[in-house]
């Protein structure tokens, strides 16, 4: 519902920006409904200004959204209440057999959700400076207007953001190195080799665990690698692909998916790790049977 008045010239021009900012929120937020709430706010927002006094609208509205997406992102990491449900259904997850490299390369190169993965690795404030200039061509100016910074320390922070993004992207070759990253990371948790894990792990990992209780984050490698007994069980799982990303299913003995864990790999380290143990939120995904 989108609260606009179509008959308003004001709720009209919005309406023509709002496709754009829906796109801006989502791809800076990884969530469809955090993204139309996002929209909303600034909805709300425009419509208690004065809209002679705005020079240009879809300028205004860019940064307006760029800020509310900031907020939630930022709040989203110390309280994260980021749903998943509607990126679930989009996971394409399959068994690894061995595949060969072209086929690995199609399935990661063909699912666009993959970007969202990679952009998760990324600092609040990196995010929102990748996506506004490299996917929308908001001007470092512009951004650096919503982040507080001068445009030279945008356009820093941007070029930061690129490089994460490029080492993130992934050749055929590199998820092979990226599987044996993982395996590692996996025999470790199994065996308790608290300082290997810390080896594959990047300072800066982020775990991301789906409950059914919530989704909680946790952050750091030392704080991760405490808490990597949530990995244990899974090493005994099988190894999967979940859009081009190495990943592991578990089942239990009737069956029924346990748990389903993505890995972020950069530069041969881990740099997130996202886990899905509630029965509710695996049950939306297409996942393999046992093997």
């Amino acid at each position: 519902m989108s609260g606009t008045n179509p008959a308003d010239p004001v709720g009209e021009a919005f309406e023509a920006h709002r496709e754009r900012l829906t796109a801006v929120a989502y791809r800076v937020l990884g969530s469809h409904a955090d993204a139309d709430d996002a929209v909303q706010e600034a909805w709300l927002r425009l419509s208690r200004q004065d809209p002679e006094a705005i020079d240009n609208l879809g300028g205004w509205l860019t940064t307006v959204v760029g800020r509310i997406s900031l907020d939630l992102l930022r709040s989203g990491r110390a309280r994260p209440t980021v749903p998943l449900d509607d990126r679930l259904t989009e996971l394409t997850v399959t068994l690894d057999h061995g595949s060969a490299p072209e086929e690995l390369v199609a399935l990661g190169d063909s699912v666009g959700l993959a970007l969202l993965t990679v952009l998760d690795s990324l600092r609040p404030d990196e995010r929102l400076a990748f996506v506004l200039h490299d996917v929308f061509a908001v001007s470092h100016a512009e951004i650096g207007i919503i982040l507080g910074r001068s445009a030279d320390a945008t356009k820093m922070l941007t070029s930061r953001a690129r490089r994460k993004v490029r080492t993130a992207r992934q050749s055929a070759g590199d998820r092979q190195r990226h599987r044996e990253v993982v395996g590692a990371f996996l025999a470790a948790a199994r065996d308790g080799q608290f300082e290997r894990l810390l080896e594959v792990l990047h300072p800066d990992v982020k775990l991301t665990v789906d409950t059914p209780n919530g989704q909680f984050v946790t952050l750091g490698a030392t704080e991760v690698a405490t808490r990597a007994r949530v990995a244990a069980s899974a090493a005994r799982g099988h190894t999967v692909t979940v859009n081009g990303r190495p990943g592991v299913i578990s089942w239990s003995q009737d069956g029924i998916p346990l748990s389903l864990l993505t890995f972020t790999i950069a530069d041969g380290r881990i740099t997130g790790i996202t886990s899905v143990i509630d029965p509710a939120k695996l049950a939306l995904i297409d996942l393999p049977g046992p093997v």
